[in-house]
């Protein structure tokens, strides 16, 4: 990142409206303040990309845009209120500032959703259109046929939705078991696209959106994005980190 976005941290924290620059630079030298993970030093430089902290508690301008890596488990339905719901993404994910998924898994699925407050990302990230892609770990009940992946390679035709799969990416992983890389979004697509050629999905997993993957993170686990994996991740959605992002 450029340094011209960097500023102070004593400066940063100051804008935070936390405390005084003279207090900041108390809190840094006791110890209390962790930038991306680590104790902060007294005089160094950090940018809207930076994960700030006072003990706990995560600091922020008012315009600065934050995404997650989260690992959401099944069972989570990706809404805030659904009295039918056996647990909301609400009550599962945690996260001192309000952020709201880019991209949602259903209830029965697990894996990478990215959690934002920056509204152009979601609705990026959320055009079926755009030709992000998204790949999954799929397991399915009965021996998956080379016939039937070369199906989906090809795209098929999902009579309930009247909508053809686009061509993607489907690789054997073993006999019930295969990478697919999705660049459109449809309805429970992956598991109508297994029904369509006559088996069933038993788990499903999503391991990478555009540049980030869910890599060791193990369910209800979270990880702030920064550095370039963030600015890659704008840059493949079509958007720019700029200033107080």
């Amino acid at each position: 990142m450029n340094d011209v976005n960097k500023e102070r941290l004593n400066r940063y924290i100051a804008a935070c409206g936390y405390c005084s620059r003279r207090e900041a630079d108390r809190l840094i030298e006791a110890g209390q303040v962790f930038v991306n993970g680590y104790p902060a030093q007294t005089g160094m430089q950090v940018g809207p990309e930076d994960d700030v902290r006072v003990g706990d508690r995560i600091l922020q301008k008012k315009d600065r845009r934050i995404t997650v890596a989260y690992y959401k488990p099944v069972g989570v339905t990706c809404t805030e209120r659904d009295p039918h719901a056996q647990r909301t993404l609400s009550e599962a994910f945690s996260f001192p500032v309000r952020l709201t998924y880019a991209g949602r898994l259903d209830r029965d699925s697990e894996g990478l959703l990215l959690m934002t407050n920056d509204g152009e990302l979601i609705d990026k990230m959320m055009r079926g259109s755009a030709g992000h892609e998204k790949e999954y770990i799929v397991r399915t009940r009965s021996r998956i046929m080379d016939a039937q992946l070369q199906a989906m390679r090809k795209g098929i035709w999902l009579k309930d939705l009247e909508k053809k799969t686009l061509p993607c990416t489907v690789e054997r992983l073993g006999d019930r078991t295969f990478r697919i890389v999705l660049t459109q979004g449809l309805n429970r697509q992956i598991r109508r696209m297994c029904k369509a050629v006559g088996n069933e999905v038993k788990s499903l997993k999503r391991v990478r959106v555009l540049n980030v993957r869910l890599g060791a993170m193990k369910p209800g686990q979270q990880r702030i994005l920064t550095g370039e994996e963030l600015s890659e991740l704008y840059e493949r959605a079509g958007l720019r980190l700029g200033d107080g992002r």
